[in-house]
């Protein structure tokens, strides 16, 4: 059988990132720090780090936002072959602003109508995609707009009649759906499509009614999921699985909370890469709440995202 050319193939829109030199209104601030950002090319990006092979479908403008952002994604060795420039569109933006509390820090999105919101069907390349083991998908890659909705169901689709492995974190962006009753119909259409599904407990109470751990993870264990993880933030994860039955792994040590945005991101690269390693699923979840709590600690999406070698000397 021939090797599989990627570990895991991702969709989903890259923006510029650009946080605020100092708390307070982003309105106030003088300054501001280029980054990368983007909930699945945050993912990418963690899975790169810790040594698998990783390749990004999207869509770019040919502006500076855009050349910054494609030679950032290569530098970290992801592939960006299914990666469109196109000069008729543009790259999306965000403004990010600094708090000190631990907060979440206001961001302020410039989107609408971007490069990747024009992607749709038949932007999947069907032979690209089945030549990765997994496909990671998220909440915000088919919220903004109908055909990268379309998109992304297309992709899920033909992961899972290739008999690949899906993971899916629902990432709720409330502002991209027109309703909160679309967003929850749309959102749990698509987990129920994935094999591992990794819900927030704020997400999870929102999108199924359930207030416990235990009960968001029983309801997409019913739409089909064999592995739900409920993320707790502080407190860790819950689990519940084909293979390991159900658990808790408690949430390692924060010195100080500096940026909240990409820690689930951080937590679903810990997860996907550890299960594709083999590892057992409370080891896998363990790793993730690692990789989370790191991302908090830093200014950036992807700053406190781990190499191989920091995975190693912290013994995960």
């Amino acid at each position: 059988m021939t090797k599989p050319a990627f570990d895991v193939a991702l969709f989903g829109e890259a923006m510029l990132l650009l946080v605020a030199d100092r708390p307070g209104p982003i309105e106030n601030a003088t300054a501001f720090h280029k980054r990368t950002a983007g909930a699945e090319t945050n993912v990418a990006i963690g899975l790169a780090r810790l040594g698998l092979r990783v390749g990004w479908a999207s869509r770019l403008g040919t502006d500076s936002m855009g050349r910054a952002l494609l030679a950032a994604m290569r530098a970290e060795g992801i592939d960006c072959s299914h990666v469109v420039s196109d000069a008729t569109q543009r790259t999306g933006f965000q403004f990010k602003g600094r708090v000190t509390d631990g907060s979440d820090p206001p961001v302020e999105y410039h989107r609408k109508g971007s490069a990747a919101s024009h992607m749709g069907p038949a932007d999947v390349d069907e032979a690209w995609l089945c030549s990765a083991r997994h496909l990671h998908a998220t909440g915000v890659f088919p919220a903004i707009s109908d055909t990268s909705l379309q998109a992304a169901i297309r992709s899920m689709a033909v992961m899972r009649a290739a008999g690949r492995t899906i993971s899916f974190d629902p990432n709720l962006r409330p502002t991209l759906w027109s309703s909160p009753e679309r967003m929850r119909q749309e959102i749990n259409g698509l987990a129920a499509r994935a094999d591992w599904v990794l819900p927030g407990m704020e997400e999870g109470l929102f999108l199924t009614g359930e207030t416990t751990p235990e009960g968001i993870a029983h309801f997409y264990r019913a739409l089909g999921a064999k592995l739900v993880v409920v993320k707790l933030g502080a407190d860790g994860a819950y689990y519940d699985s084909d293979v390991a039955g159900t658990g808790r792994v408690d949430g390692f040590p924060v010195k100080e909370v500096i940026d909240t945005v990409g820690a689930g991101d951080g937590f679903a690269a810990g997860v996907i890469s550890a299960l594709l390693e083999g590892r057992p699923v409370p080891d896998a979840v363990r790793r993730g709440a690692w990789i989370g709590a790191r991302a908090v600690q830093v200014l950036g999406d992807t700053e406190g995202l781990p190499t191989r070698a920091q995975l190693n000397e912290a013994n995960l």
